[in-house]
């Protein structure tokens, strides 16, 4: 029977390899790089030794540093990469892994794809085993290049990052696995582990926060801190490695188990029908109520990492010190010359660039309800494509404005600057989101099946703008980014044109996108 369940995985495996053979080299180069990359971007800026043993110092004393990049475990250039990229490496392991996951199991089972394919000789253990196949093939993607980046540093650190990262990824692999099984929607699972994810990420930060050994109760409740405490370069503890395999293995037989309890297409958490009239009477109040969910969590998110951040901008001298080199790329990110000033740029331009995220995932909502065929129900009738379509982009560019307003917010409350200059900041990125949410609307409308292209550019921007001025990119590379573009604020005065004409940009692209999906058929 066990061998039945299991029947057709090695077929599964090979079509959600194929079916994702760019974006998992895209997924691992950028995090796998990210890491590999810091040998050269650090070694540049602190090339002695007395230089990376008061930067470790700095770090370690300083209670915000740790609470955003943890405790620093050694003072060698291992140890600084480890310290600088180790946790955020995780996170992004984390995020792929559960994208991959929920792509290959909820949401075949809400597009109808599963049963089709259970129709045949498919076991019901090969799906699930098939999407931990291809996640453990990105994380394995990911570990391999970050030792070959840090073998030069050491092996025995090199090997303990890189599996301590792949590890982290497959942590959160087998919880969307879990979340899998209880929702009968691909986004609620996602935004489930999601939810886990952020959660795990914030009690790492609040532990690391108040006890620099990173012993704290609060980061060995979480995954991301177990990959802190690996401690690579640091006195390698490889028994920390065993916790995370065995956390792995017990949410990997728990969603075995449940998904043999229920039926394709099924859940634990049955989704609970809505009304059909009164607010939900039309298609616009319907796509906000699928949309608000997100929206709430986004602009939450913001809200409170606005807060910390603010909270920091005060320290921002103290944090560089008189390392003119560490100067020189928060000047870069934010462009002015007072430091204070740069960081708020700066962390104003991270929260525009991950608005950004959200506004493609909210357009490309609309390409999710088309590909489901709950849309041509709702196109049979009088409803006409372009109010269907402007019933998802409303809340797509006009929840990006909500939620850097959210974000300009956190800013100025945890600074306790004035609030006109930093909201107006945060609302200077909104041209660039919008570009980036043409762009989707673009893709999904003319080029429909290139739709998840989307991603590609939001996640390409996001690189350029948070660790090409680290890696001391060429200008003619970094304004490949529409946020390249804008006047870095708070400082003087902005400068209209850019803002301007990337707003006529986007309002091009997202004309040009609904013009494409009057002319073709809907894709199902």
């Amino acid at each position: 029977m066990t061998a039945l369940a299991g029947t057709g995985t090695g077929t599964l495996t090979r079509l959600a390899l194929r079916r994702d053979r760019l974006t998992l080299p895209v997924w691992a180069l950028v995090t796998g790089g990210l890491v590999a990359s810091g040998p050269g971007s650090l070694g540049g800026l602190y090339d002695t030794a007395a230089a990376r043993a008061e930067l470790a110092a700095s770090m370690t004393a300083n209670s915000s540093m740790r609470s955003l990049y943890g405790p620093v475990f050694s003072d060698s250039l291992g140890g600084l990469v480890a310290w600088r990229f180790g946790t955020f490496g995780a996170v992004l392991a984390a995020v792929a892994s559960l994208i991959v996951v929920v792509r290959h199991t909820r949401e075949e089972e809400e597009t109808g794809r599963q049963e089709l394919l259970s129709a045949g000789a498919v076991g019901r253990r090969a799906p699930l085993t098939s999407a931990l196949l291809a996640a453990l093939a990105l994380n394995a993607a990911v570990a391999l290049l970050v030792f070959a980046g840090l073998a030069g540093q050491g092996a025995a650190g090199a090997l303990a990052l890189a599996l301590a990262i792949g590890g982290t990824g497959m942590v959160f692999a087998t919880v969307a696995a879990l979340a899998a099984q209880f929702t009968e929607s691909a986004r609620l699972a996602k935004g489930i582990a999601g939810g886990a994810l952020g959660l795990a990420f914030v009690l790492r930060a609040a532990g690391d926060s108040g006890d620099a050994s990173g012993g704290s109760a609060l980061t060995w409740l979480s995954p991301v801190g177990w990959a802190e405490n690996v401690r690579a370069y640091g006195e390698e503890r490889w028994w920390v490695l065993a916790l995370i395999a065995a956390a792995v293995a017990a949410q990997t037989a728990l969603a075995y188990g449940l998904a043999a309890r229920r039926d394709v297409g099924a859940s634990f958490l049955a989704t609970r029908p809505g009304p059909a009239a009164g607010r939900l009477a039309t298609a616009g109040a319907l796509a906000l109520r699928l949309q608000r969910g997100a929206l709430l969590g986004w602009g939450a998110g913001f809200l409170l990492g606005g807060l910390v951040f603010g909270g920091m901008a005060e320290g921002a001298a103290d944090l560089v010190g008189d390392n003119e080199k560490a100067r020189e790329i928060f000047e870069r990110m934010g462009g002015q010359a007072a430091l204070t000033d740069a960081f708020l740029a700066t962390m104003v331009s991270l929260f525009g660039m991950l608005a950004a995220l959200y506004a493609v995932g909210a357009v490309l909502r609309a390409h999710t309800e088309e590909t489901s065929g709950r849309a041509e129900p709702l196109l049979a009738g009088s409803l006409g494509r372009l109010r269907w379509a402007a019933g998802h982009l409303v809340p797509a560019f006009g929840g990006a404005a909500l939620i850097l307003l959210a974000a300009g917010l956190g800013l100025a409350l945890g600074f306790g600057g004035s609030y006109g200059p930093v909201l107006g900041a945060a609302l200077a990125q909104l041209p660039a989101v919008w570009t980036l949410a043409g762009v989707a609307t673009l893709l999904w409308g003319a080029l429909p099946r290139a739709a998840g292209a989307g991603w590609a550019a939001a996640g390409l921007c996001l690189a350029l703008g948070w660790i090409g001025p680290a890696l001391n990119l060429p200008q003619a590379v970094l304004n490949v980014s529409p946020f390249a573009h804008l006047p870095k604020l708070p400082g003087p005065e902005p400068t209209w044109t850019p803002l301007l004409a990337l707003t006529a940009l986007a309002a091009a692209l997202t004309a040009a996108g609904l013009a494409g999906l009057r002319r073709r058929d809907l894709q199902v």
